[in-house]
């Protein structure tokens, strides 16, 4: 018997992100390309539809069971900055063609063969979609087949989404308690099913690189923020706290690997404003050998990495890391502070959507931006010797629960809930 009884043997994933370059931003593009290798990896037939790079193949065979259909790669052609450039023709494009695609190719074939097919839907631009693909499933007579789940992964765009018409349509779902609680907040009810981290996540930090890290910084204390430049992430406290901490002579650097989002320039200037020197890097090769001779032989306070960063030495440097600071505030999960304690370092986190996050058990978790928390925080770990590695082992032993599998566990026993008797 399957682990999972209440999956269906075929699932959809729509969704604007995906794995492409052109179509990874952020955590959607991690969790809907992460979620289709976990259901590829237990043989779930799995198309993940997303808005791909207009010049790879429109249909790709990815492990056993995965496939991937870009879409809108005729408007993708004409917009090269990426998913969401031009991204109101596309919506447009994505609810008037995959709906269709979805029932003719595959809703179809799985009823006449008695099978159940899942749908799950991310993030409101497939809004549309969701409810177009409810309507003709119905006018066919057909929807007793499909599972319709529509996740939300934070509140961008919740102004355009009528939650009503949408609760009738699809079973809403949602990635943390904060959501749960902001999704509430508009009148609709959700179900949590958390995101997931891979497993070889354990396995891809090199502990070897880690150790070498850190033994020639000596005695100083590596910082590293990771994200996009937003001022929902905090970067002003981060940059605050480590002037702070320089300005008491303690021996601090940040290591930065941001985005090309404007309110970068504003995050720099508040770095020059409190007399902290920044050097920008580029790394031609990125390895932690490259990466440790730049930051041995740096003395800046802020070090911004301007290269692309592959997963194993970012990994890497979560480990190497004294802290990393992934303190936002307002994280609708926060799927970095979970791949840091896999890892083996220590996240410092903010205090919304990071169920997963105890302070000063796994973690360190500020509820202010006041950079005087944070700083305060650091303080406190660093001047107990044992303090880090214990939160390292539980939080280890964190991850572990968050696990693809684990979650999946938890997705089908919510789909036994929506669809009792299935």
């Amino acid at each position: 018997m399957s682990r999972y009884p209440h999956i269906p043997p075929r699932v959809v994933i729509l969704s604007f992100e995906g794995p492409d370059r052109y179509s990874m931003v952020g955590g959607l593009g991690v969790r809907v390309s992460e979620l289709g290798i976990a259901l590829d990896e237990q043989g779930i037939l799995t198309d993940l539809i997303f808005v791909g790079d207009p010049n790879l193949d429109a249909v790709e065979a990815r492990g056993t069971a995965l496939t991937l259909r870009r879409w809108c790669q005729w408007i993708s052609a004409h917009h090269p900055l990426g998913v969401y450039d031009g991204e109101w023709g596309k919506m447009q494009d994505y609810r008037n063609s995959v709906p269709a695609f979805v029932l003719d190719e595959i809703l179809r074939p799985a009823a006449a063969r008695g099978s159940r097919v899942l749908v799950m839907a991310e993030d409101w631009q497939v809004v549309p979609a969701v409810l177009t693909l409810d309507r003709i499933a119905r006018e066919a007579g057909l929807r007793e087949a499909l599972t319709l789940v529509w996740n939300a992964n934070n509140t961008f765009g919740f102004n355009t989404i009528n939650f009503h018409t949408l609760a009738q349509g699809a079973t809403i779902t949602c990635v943390s308690r904060y959501m749960k609680f902001e999704l509430a907040q508009r009148d609709a009810q959700a179900l949590v099913i958390p995101n997931g981290i891979p497993e070889r996540v354990f396995a891809e930090a090199s502990v070897a690189g880690a150790a070498y890290l850190r033994r020639m910084l000596g005695n100083r204390h590596l910082l590293l923020k990771v994200g996009r430049f937003d001022p929902d992430k905090r970067w002003l406290q981060a940059i605050d706290a480590v002037a702070d901490l320089r300005a008491q002579s303690v021996p601090v650097q940040l290591v930065v690997r941001g985005g090309k989002e404007p309110y970068a320039g504003e995050v720099f200037a508040r770095a020059h404003e409190r007399g902290l020197v920044i050097d920008d890097v580029h790394l031609e090769a990125p390895s932690a050998e490259s990466l440790t001779g730049v930051l041995a032989n740096s003395r800046a306070d802020v070090v911004n990495i301007r290269s692309f960063l592959p997963d194993e030495l970012l990994y890497t440097l979560y480990a190497a890391a004294d802290a990393v600071l992934a303190n936002s505030g307002k994280e609708p999960f926060g799927l970095v502070g979970l791949e840091v304690m896999a890892s083996g370092g220590v996240a410092v986190c903010g205090s919304t959507g990071e169920d997963y996050a105890r302070a000063f058990d796994n973690a360190i978790v500020c509820d202010s931006a006041d950079p005087a928390e944070l700083a305060s925080y650091l303080e406190r770990m660093w001047s107990d010797p044992g303090l880090r590695e214990r939160m390292i082992e539980s939080a280890r032993a964190t991850a572990r629960q968050f696990t693809w599998p684990s979650v999946l566990d938890i997705l089908d026993a919510k789909l036994a809930f929506v669809t009792p008797g299935a």
